[in-house]
């Protein structure tokens, strides 16, 4: 399985780019929210790297490669595509807004700003809402660009190290933020619970 590629890009498409690794040509699809940014940064023949989700199942047996500039970005994907009747094809297609707004519309229960996603209608956009309200509080919370971060095992210094590391918070900060949510929650047990209740403590 394909997780990650460095290299050469050859060409930029509608909805794939082809990079060059180790002189293999990859067709790597690219998310429409992904593709304006490499566009807006990146020229042919300049080096680029991409997170990847592989996918390749019985009923679609050519291996597809999605890519992302951030690993957040593809843990969203991964997250998407677990909402029934939205597969890869179908969520490169609708995932033209940043991550952070879309987790941001499912947190909030915005089902008319799902809608408005290419190819969620008002059934898609209330199973988005079923499947991951509750679990996407910490992307909702991203700046416009993420870096990757190890994940310790304790759930609050995991949401710790993503605040600062990955999201771009000050430690004192990020600190305050947990303090208040645990105050605000005693009974936190896990990540997403205390990414949701940050979440909800900014919106205050």
């Amino acid at each position: 399985m394909i997780a990650y590629l460095e290299g050469t890009l050859k060409g930029i498409y509608d909805e794939r780019l082809t990079l060059l690794v180790g002189g293999i040509g990859y067709d790597v699809l690219i998310p429409a929210f992904v593709m304006s940014e490499i566009r807006r940064l990146k020229k042919q023949d300049e080096e680029l790297s991409l997170y990847i989700s592989f996918h390749q199942t019985e009923r679609q047996p050519k291996p597809v490669l999605v890519g992302f500039r951030h690993e957040l970005d593809r843990e969203f994907f991964e997250l998407f595509i677990t909402v029934e009747d939205i597969g890869p094809m179908a969520a490169i297609k609708a995932l033209t807004k940043p991550i952070r707004e879309i987790a941001r519309h499912i947190e909030e229960k915005d089902v008319k700003s799902l809608r408005r996603l290419k190819g969620i209608g008002e059934r898609k956009a209330d199973k988005i809402v079923a499947t991951l309200k509750g679990r996407v509080a910490k992307y909702a919370l991203m700046p416009e660009t993420a870096a990757a971060a190890p994940v310790p095992e304790d759930f609050i210094k995991e949401v710790e190290q993503v605040l600062v590391t990955q999201l771009g918070h000050k430690l004192i900060e990020a600190r305050k933020m947990i303090e208040d949510a645990m105050k605000r929650n005693p009974r936190i047990a896990s990540s997403e619970e205390l990414f949701e209740e940050v979440y909800r403590g900014q919106k205050q």
